[in-house]
């Protein structure tokens, strides 16, 4: 039987309402049931430590629902009532404690020497008695940060200066030893995960490896509601014949259906909870490293969208700036805006903005104002200024 076929702007809306951007916002203040709302759709949030703007893992919640007390997701990471966990998902992550036994496979991998992580693998190869005499410490005197501990050790050129200390505890917690108990600016505190997390998920059975690595297969599906394979293997970092393991073995159980898109020129598979909008009402501003748009091929792929962090780049080279969001608006993604948080002055400066190839200034101008004074209210900024030049920088400086 022939796959079905999907125009690229079908599979375009199905991923955007598969990630949730196409939900109403709360009418009053969010609550708890909003942001779980918010991780069913995305199954977990990047951790970055850039603060331009504001740490990156607060944007995708705003994106969804709003201007909502940030303290809201503070609270379901590193609060009492604990909803998230720390670890490597898609990079470093906020994660549901539901979820924690899903990746036992891969902490089992540190332990054993095995994972794409070489420099902490080799480390914890070669520093078995130096890691548990810091793991004895946690345990003791937890939670603690690495600068804290009386195993520092002496720190190394490269590894960005971090000490032998860093090094133990950045094994320890990638083979799920010790975790997150909270931070302190955004230092980690760590300590262990009897202590941690809750008592239901401690006690929970380890799945079987391919079973937990269905399972993420499932969601990462789910939150894209069509991609392919390369796409639902980046979601959580798995390896390609593992992934490719899994997909047949969800397509054979009816779990994944093999979709056609057009332009796209490779296989892919659709969520069987994907949603099929006919139009697309969002408008919002994205993290860099928010789900929908941080796989770049990806972003190319489904939008037509170039995309580069340009953080690492001489500014001089930089073609679009140093935090530049993308702005997403109808079913495409419209615009792109550099933007720093002035805290001394109160204000959100947007240093460049540029229009994507198929939209006009005149037409974006106003919406995307909008939506820079809803996050500047957000971030408790009193305005808006716009520097920069060009076209889309002129009228919004009009829109303003």
């Amino acid at each position: 039987m022939k796959p079905e076929r999907l125009s690229p702007l079908e599979a375009r809306r199905i991923a955007i309402a598969a990630q949730g951007l196409t939900r109403l916002r709360p009418r009053g203040e969010a609550e708890r049931g909003h942001l779980k709302r918010v991780l069913d759709h995305v199954g977990l949030i990047q951790i970055d430590s850039v603060n331009v703007l504001t740490r990156s893992h607060y944007l995708p919640v705003f994106a969804r629902l709003g201007a909502y007390p940030q303290r809201l997701l503070e609270d379901a990471a590193w609060g009492s009532r604990r909803m998230l966990f720390e670890y490597w998902g898609h990079e470093a992550s906020l994660i549901p404690v539901a979820m924690q036994p899903l990746f036992r496979w891969r902490m089992a991998d540190a332990r054993a020497g095995v994972g794409q992580w070489a420099g902490v693998r080799k480390f914890g190869q070669e520093n078995q008695p130096f890691i548990r005499r810091v793991l004895a410490e946690i345990e003791k005197r937890g939670p603690l940060g690495a600068s804290e501990l009386e195993e520092a050790g002496k720190a190394k050129d490269g590894w960005w200066g971090w000490s032998e200390g860093k090094r133990a505890v950045e094994w320890l917690f990638w083979a799920g030893l010790i975790t997150t108990r909270s931070r302190r600016g955004f230092e980690r505190l760590y300590d262990i995960p009897e202590r941690v997390l809750p008592r239901a998920v401690v006690d929970t059975p380890t799945p079987i490896r391919a079973d937990a690595q269905r399972e993420l297969i499932r969601i990462a599906a789910r939150a894209m509601g069509v991609a392919t394979e390369t796409d639902l293997r980046d979601y959580f970092r798995m390896g390609p014949q593992e992934t490719r393991d899994r997909i047949a073995e969800l397509q054979e159980a009816g779990e994944l259906t093999p979709v056609e898109v057009g332009g796209w020129g490779k296989a892919a598979w659709l969520s069987p909870a994907a949603r099929r909008p006919r139009r697309i009402a969002a408008s919002t501003l994205l993290s860099p490293f928010d789900s929908l748009v941080w796989r770049r091929e990806r972003d190319e792929r489904m939008f037509g969208f170039h995309y580069r962090i340009e953080i690492y780049v001489p500014a001089e080279k930089r073609k679009h700036g140093y935090y530049v969001l993308p702005w997403l608006h109808g079913d495409g993604l419209k615009a792109r805006v550099d933007l720093k948080s002035d805290r001394t002055s109160g204000r959100l400066l947007v240093q460049s903005a540029h229009e994507e190839d198929h939209a006009r200034p005149d037409a974006i101008a106003s919406p995307l104002m909008r939506d820079l004074q809803s996050m500047a209210a957000w971030l408790g900024l009193g305005e808006v200024e716009v520097r920069g030049e060009g076209r889309l920088a002129e009228a919004l400086r009009s829109a303003a």
